[in-house]
């Protein structure tokens, strides 16, 4: 089942939050988190400033792969799937990336209980990366749409990241409840 919240929703945060938790189930660790993305365009930048906000304003407990200093780009995904699979190998990945779509739905944040395709809307034919997928859907597709990534308000992009950033975090918090009731 696929969910989608708009970034303009108060209750946002907690929706991701509920909807990673019913697709992930129970689990040991909190899940590593795959952020995608480039700073070269504010459309593209939604997994590094999501993976910059985890690790400095959450100080997020778990692997980030993908921030605004070493942000993880749809090229270098195809090369993650193997290393996650060896290095991660019994731990879920959570991939955050921006997507285009409809115009009616740009701003929606959209849990997939399936991996990602990076690269997907700039027509790019790469792996899939990871077992839950968070897009934002930033910019509407088109046959040009790398460039609508250039146009999309920064805006738009730092609020999703704040919220799925956030949902992230309750999540990890989760895992550390569960993890402290375990070891009593």
């Amino acid at each position: 089942m696929e969910y989608a919240f708009h970034f303009n929703n108060t209750m946002a945060r907690t929706g991701i939050y509920m909807a990673l938790r019913s697709v992930l189930g129970a689990f040991d660790a909190p899940p590593v988190v795959l952020c995608i993305g480039s700073d070269l365009a504010v459309g593209d930048s939604l997994g590094p400033i999501t993976g910059t906000m985890l690790r400095s304003r959450y100080h997020f407990r778990g692997y980030i792969y993908g921030t605004l200093r070493n942000p993880i780009t749809a090229k270098e995904a195809k090369y993650l799937a193997d290393f996650m699979k060896k290095t991660h190998p019994h731990r879920v990945i959570v991939a955050i990336d921006a997507a285009v779509g409809d115009e009616s739905d740009i701003g929606l944040i959209k849990v997939i209980p399936d991996a990602l395709r990076p690269g997907a809307g700039t027509n790019k034919r790469l792996p899939k990366v990871g077992n839950v997928s968070v897009l934002g859907i930033v910019a509407k597709k088109s046959t040009l749409c790398y460039p609508l990534f250039h146009l999309t308000r920064l805006n738009v992009v730092y609020a999703m990241a704040d919220a799925i950033s956030g949902a992230l975090y309750d999540l990890s918090l989760d895992h550390n409840v569960n993890c402290s009731q375990k070891c009593v």
